[in-house]
């Protein structure tokens, strides 16, 4: 009886835990991706826009990075790394920006 108790116990811990928005958050590379980010761009190499890799290196160091990229995101930027300019892209939350873009940035 008391194993019962004890699993019944285990699987409702779990259903709570499932329930919570935190288990079911996406990664930033899902978001980068549901957004369209990886149409342009990857990690490793150039494909329209830079390659998140050289995006990082670009930036590191840089104590407003994050604020900077996150403001080029959201309302696009041109001549930064080329001629193609990157379209704005103000339908994601700031904070989904920003998720994204220290990720980015920690490549």
């Amino acid at each position: 009886m008391r194993s019962r108790v004890f699993e019944a116990a285990k699987g409702l811990a779990l259903c709570a835990l499932l329930a919570t928005p935190a288990a079911w958050a996406a990664t930033p590379e899902q978001m980068a991706r549901d957004a369209g980010c990886l149409s342009c761009h990857s990690i490793n190499e150039k494909v329209v826009g830079p390659a998140y890799k050289l995006v990082a290196d670009k930036y590191r160091g840089q104590s407003d990075a994050v604020s900077h990229l996150v403001q080029s995101v959201r309302n696009g930027s041109k001549g930064a790394w080329g001629r193609i300019p990157m379209p704005a892209n103000n339908s994601l939350a700031e904070a989904e920006v920003k998720t994204i873009v220290e990720w980015v940035l920690a490549r």
